[in-house]
């Protein structure tokens, strides 16, 4: 049995892919072989010395203590794409939210309440304070062409608007999904200068953290709209706020609003509603317990953030999982202590990530506690796992 500790309410359908006869779940486990979590904030959590793997029902892992996870050889995955239809869908209304003062008309509409038959008369009177231009024709810059990105790119070519897109780190798959209509810019600055309307779709990163200020600010046209339903630490409010003073940016839309933004006029400020719909739930609880199963019942990451991605075919033979320090002659060393035991090596895959690496060793015969030991002496071995078949 695997033990399985959910730290947020997890969708049923998700937790369903996993089966009970292999696998206990609830929110109070303890020792737990894996986490599934979607916002609860585990920085701060001791984790458990039991803990193999934690699947983020999701797609950003700020919540999770990653160098932590690394350096203990637990593995993290999240659900990139999963929650990609929910937070396009949300990204158009806010586009369209930018452009006609809706939300300030249904503000001052509700203001009239009390007036009675005179209400229709005030309406028409006063609707011309919240016109508000058309977005065809207009120009769409989408930054970060990821699975929102894409969505949200082809989408507005379809509500007939000019959409340039930037991103020197596309994908071949979203690149194949990207529509032929999107043109792509040779800069962010170039992309800048040209949009009436900018999304953000970038994850937050040390060299995302407020990529849009002041300098970039300066680039965009007067009366830009700038909508943020990635991360709200890619954006420097303070900048922001100077920017919608001098009438750069006429309003700002973004799933994560503070109060010093809220003050402004020219904020819309929604409640991090990106994901919040019961498919994207039900579409991240499904993918983080298929991918959790994946590494546990057969050592296979897909979608993992902090160790390279590695999948190799099941067979029937038993099977060693290391992951290791990213050095020289660790594979030669792993396989001496294999072959030591006069053990045949039947498959066997290696991949490597910046600072770490990821072995998928398959083999005829079988590996006790002691043998285990050998390859955790190795100086740069961090973790091994092993999977008995027989």
């Amino acid at each position: 049995m695997f033990k399985v500790q959910t730290l947020n309410k997890i969708s049923p359908i998700g937790l369903r892919e996993l089966p009970r006869d292999i696998y206990d779940i609830s929110p109070d486990m303890k020792d737990p072989d894996a986490i599934i979590v979607r916002s609860f904030n585990m920085l701060d959590m001791e984790l458990p010395s039991s803990l193999k793997v934690i699947a983020r029902a999701g797609a950003g892992v700020n919540n999770i203590p990653l160098e932590k996870c690394s350096e203990r050889g637990i593995i993290v995955f999240n659900t990139p794409g999963a929650n990609a239809n929910g937070v396009k869908e949300i990204v158009l209304a806010g586009l369209l939210l930018s452009s006609r003062k809706v939300v300030d008309g249904i503000t001052w509409t509700k203001s009239l309440i009390g007036k009675g038959e005179e209400i229709p008369q005030l309406v028409e009177k006063g609707k011309a304070q919240y016109d508000g231009p058309e977005i065809t024709g207009k120009k769409l810059g989408v930054i970060g062409l990821g699975a929102v990105g894409v969505l949200v790119a082809n989408d507005a070519i379809a509500l007939g608007m000019n959409v340039i897109g930037y991103d020197p780190f596309i994908t071949i798959e979203h690149a194949l999904a990207l529509s032929r209509s999107v043109k792509m810019a040779p800069s962010l600055d170039q992309l800048l200068a040209e949009a009436d309307y900018i999304s953000l779709h970038v994850p937050l990163t040390d060299e995302t953290k407020g990529m849009i200020n002041q300098d970039k600010f300066s680039l965009m046209k007067k009366g830009a709209r700038l909508l943020n339903f990635a991360r709200g630490g890619l954006v420097n409010n303070k900048d922001l706020l100077a920017a919608i003073d001098a009438g750069i940016i006429s309003v700002y839309v973004t799933d994560f609003p503070n109060e010093e933004l809220l003050k402004s006029d020219k904020v819309i400020g929604i409640p991090h509603l990106g994901a919040s719909t019961p498919e994207s739930e039900d579409n991240c609880a499904v993918m983080a317990a298929l991918q959790l199963r994946g590494y546990l019942e057969r050592g296979n990451l897909k979608n993992c953030v902090n160790f390279p991605d590695c999948e190799m075919p099941f067979s029937q033979s038993n099977r060693l999982l290391i992951i290791n320090k990213n050095v020289p002659k660790m594979v030669g060393q792993i396989t001496a202590i294999i072959a030591d035991k006069n053990i045949n090596i039947t498959d066997m895959l290696n991949r490597n990530r910046d600072n770490y690496a990821y072995n998928i060793i398959d083999i005829e015969g079988t590996f006790d506690m002691d043998d285990i030991k050998k390859l955790l002496a190795i100086n740069g071995v961090i973790m091994v796992r092993y999977i008995n078949c027989n």
